[in-house]
C-alpha cells in the first residue's frame, strides 16, 4: 500500500505528496479543459507512468541480464477524444533502445515493456501503439 495526499489548491490546481517519500507533485487542468496548463494533467500523468512503467520494468529486465539501458528514451503523445464523456483515447509511443536490433534480449526486453503493471492497468479501449528504434551500430534511429 502506498498514500499519496492529494490537496485541491483552487482554480483546478492539485497539490499531491507521495507519503513514503515526501515527493510533491502538481496537477493543473489542461488549457482545452478550462485549465491554465501550468504543469501536467491528471491525464498527462497517466500517459508519464505507461511510459516511466515501461522503462521501469526493462530496466529490471535489463540489469539481471547485465545489459545496460542508460540513454533510453521514451516519448509519449496523448491523444483526447474528440467526443464525451471526456477520456485518453490513444497513446503513442515511441522506444528509442541503446541497444542494436539484433540484440539476442530484444523480444525479452520488449515483452517487458508490454507487460509492465501500467499497460495492465490501461482501460482496453484506449489504444496503444508502439514504435520501437534500435540502434543501428553507433546511432539510434
Amino acid at each position: 500500500m502506498v498514500e499519496i495526499r492529494i490537496n485541491y489548491q483552487g482554480q483546478l490546481r492539485c497539490d499531491s505528496k507521495h507519503m513514503p517519500s515526501g515527493t510533491k507533485l502538481a496537477t493543473d487542468a489542461p488549457l482545452d479543459n478550462q485549465g491554465r496548463g501550468e504543469s501536467f494533467s491528471p491525464s498527462d500523468l497517466v500517459a508519464t507512468a505507461l511510459g516511466s512503467c515501461m522503462a521501469t520494468i526493462m530496466g529490471i529486465t535489463a540489469r539481471s541480464r547485465k545489459i545496460e539501458l542508460g540513454g533510453m528514451r521514451i516519448m509519449v503523445q496523448k491523444h483526447m477524444a474528440p467526443d464525451l464523456p471526456r477520456r485518453i483515447e490513444r497513446l503513442d509511443l515511441e522506444i528509442f533502445m541503446p541497444v542494436a536490433e539484433g540484440h539476442p534480449d530484444k523480444k525479452v526486453l520488449q515483452s517487458a515493456a508490454l507487460n509492465c503493471p501500467v499497460q495492465h492497468s490501461i482501460h482496453p479501449d484506449i489504444k496503444v501503439d508502439i514504435k520501437w528504434h534500435w540502434m543501428d551500430g553507433e546511432n539510434a534511429s
